[in-house]
């Protein structure tokens, strides 16, 4: 199962001459760059970690190239998105959002039935990866 989830999820994995060119983007038009990992991709997972703090009055993309080569040697089975920060309006918006980094496999998800109160059917889903502890999930 392909994990799709923000910007260009439904795309071919970008390039690193894409994903440059996205952080060229973001910090033409002035926002801060952040890395964020996983090795738990529910949808409802929206806080990964952080790599480091977000990147802040950026003018070159070679940093944000670096730190993500960094975070690509450091958590290899992960998933690391990039994410475009927009503080100039005097809040923090999420202004683009998208995957650098997917395990080889990726396992996917499995659907959870509940039975609740007055007949209802509920239902969840659960990554198989997270049946794993975390560090030995991929």
């Amino acid at each position: 199962m392909r994990l799709t989830q923000g910007t260009f999820s439904y795309l071919p994995d970008l390039t690193e001459e894409e994903i440059r060119a996205q952080v060229e983007y973001c910090l033409r038009n002035g926002w801060a760059v952040s890395i964020e990992f996983t090795d738990d991709p529910h949808p409802r997972n929206v806080y990964w970690e952080m790599w480091g703090l977000p990147m802040f009055d950026l003018k070159d993309p070679a940093g944000v190239m670096h730190e993500l080569a960094e975070c690509r040697k450091a958590r290899p089975q992960d998933y690391i998105r990039l994410s475009g920060y927009n503080r100039q309006q005097g809040y923090q918006s999420t202004m683009l959002s998208f995957l650098v980094q997917r395990p080889k496999e990726e396992p996917g998800f499995f659907l959870d039935r509940m039975e609740a109160a007055d007949r209802q059917i509920r239902y969840t889903t659960r990554p198989y990866a997270a049946q794993k502890p975390p560090g030995q999930r991929y």
